[in-house]
């Protein structure tokens, strides 16, 4: 495994199996050709990661008749609605079914700031969603409130309260005999 640090308590990993530590061994020509993507890899991974404005959105698609607070209130909920998509969308089942889930359920409900919240959290590497949502990690310093009831804790009780969250052995075992599947 190879990181490197992006934020107080996380780091961005990249896995690689059993070839070592990921140490880069690039050619001057590789390293040139590096120099030259990166720009627009970060510029691709901006745009990726934002999400957008009503000024994203083509002219013909909006009612033009809408008010400012009318504007306000479709941003906020285009926004929600991408963050559903984004939490369903990881490429991760187990991410897809704890993290998605617990958006299409609460998402809606949510005000700006903790959409703020959950765009940061979303905006984390798979695994480390992953191991924040199943206790592996540690809520992150720049994430966690006093009181405990940040997005993430949220999260993280209802995925430990949730069929989703916690696997049974013997009730699996139990379903499973009960539907003659074992």
């Amino acid at each position: 495994v190879a990181c490197t640090r992006t934020r107080p308590l996380l780091q961005k990993c990249w896995y690689r199996g059993d070839s070592g530590d990921a140490q880069l061994n690039l050619s001057a020509a590789e390293a040139a050709l590096l120099q030259v993507a990166k720009p627009r890899s970060e510029e691709i991974l901006a745009r990726h990661t934002r999400l957008p404005s009503l000024e994203h959105i083509p002219k013909a698609s909006l009612d033009p008749n809408t008010t400012e607070s009318e504007k306000d209130v479709l941003e906020l909920n285009v926004r929600r609605k991408r963050l559903v998509y984004r939490a369903k969308q990881r490429g991760w089942l187990e991410v897809d079914l704890l993290l998605g889930t617990w958006a299409s359920l609460n998402v809606p409900n949510l005000n700006a700031k903790e959409l703020d919240e959950f765009e940061e959290f979303v905006n984390f590497e798979t695994i480390d969603i992953y191991n924040i949502i199943t206790l592996r990690l540690d809520v992150p310093e720049e994430l966690k409130t006093s009181d405990g009831s940040g997005v993430v804790e949220r999260i993280q009780e209802w995925a430990r309260n949730s069929p989703l969250g916690r696997a049974d052995p013997a009730k699996y075992k139990e379903v499973k005999m009960d539907n003659n599947l074992i």
